[in-house]
């Protein structure tokens, strides 16, 4: 009577994962705000305001001419967009529940469930920022087409996953290095506010300037969805295969680290945080 209950199979064994990730994701989701409602609506009108500062701050100093031919505001969002999911990603990762958390004194949690939730919940909030953003402009002001729509999305996806895989070696990091981890993240975060290449397209940077963006993944994301959702931009210095098998290496690495780290778990962690 007292005993665990266990998966009597690999399908049903799944499928309980997944509906403890699905709770764990409404639950982190539901983090940002008493109500639900406004939380989403805060997500919404943070992603708006990021367009509407870059937009006016491109018309002050006379970016405009730099940008790709066809909708200007679109460009911008094309950056403002994976910028966002990517940085969102990766703080939601590094604050999730590690192993030291009082959550994970329920036998269903792990530290699995609790890094997919966090990236889930991220890419969840984006996307319904994205898709309203979107909509209100194309309703609105003035309608806009996506040439690729689908490999641009796969794009949006890429920059959620360069930054889960990278959120996730910051957090095996974390309780052995607590500040020296918020500090370095911190940084990246706002280093891409450069590096990430939103306010430029790489065609136009000389060889000596590309050499200090392209080793970001996020700077190769951008620079292919726009890419795809111009039909005027043919993006010539960056790829989807670095960003990609970059992601994989680092998660791979980073849940290594988080296994180890979890092996050797203590309590005393949490005074850290």
């Amino acid at each position: 009577m007292f005993e665990p209950s266990r998966p009597k199979n690999n399908l049903t064994g799944g499928l309980h994962l997944l509906s403890l990730i699905y709770h764990a994701t409404v639950r982190d989701v539901r983090k940002t705000h008493g109500n639900a409602v406004i939380g989403l609506l805060m997500n919404i009108m943070q992603t708006a305001l990021f367009v509407i500062a870059f937009y006016f701050m491109f018309t002050v100093l006379g970016l405009k001419g730099n940008a790709i031919r066809g909708d200007f505001l679109l460009y911008i969002m094309s950056g403002i967009f994976l910028f966002l999911t990517h940085n969102k990603a990766l703080g939601a990762v590094v604050g999730s529940e590690g192993p030291a958390s009082a959550m994970m004194k329920h036998a269903p949690m792990n530290t699995m469930v609790s890094i997919s939730a966090a990236a889930l919940s991220a890419l969840y909030l984006q996307l319904l920022a994205m898709g309203v953003v979107l909509f209100i402009y194309h309703a609105v002001v003035t309608p806009i087409t996506i040439f690729r729509p689908i490999p641009a999305m796969g794009m949006v996806l890429l920059a959620w996953f360069s930054g889960a895989a990278i959120g996730t070696v910051f957090l095996a990091l974390k309780p052995w290095f607590p500040g020296f981890v918020s500090i370095v993240s911190a940084i990246y975060q706002r280093a891409n506010m450069i590096a990430s290449g939103k306010m430029f397209v790489a065609n136009t940077l000389p060889g000596f300037m590309l050499v200090m963006f392209d080793w970001n993944p996020l700077f190769h994301t951008i620079d292919q969805a726009r890419g795809f959702a111009f039909l005027n931009y043919n993006p010539h210095y960056s790829n989807t295969v670095y960003p990609l098998v970059l992601s994989v290496v680092l998660l791979m690495i980073g849940l290594m680290g988080e296994s180890y780290t979890r092996k050797h778990a203590s309590i005393s962690w949490n005074a850290a945080r």
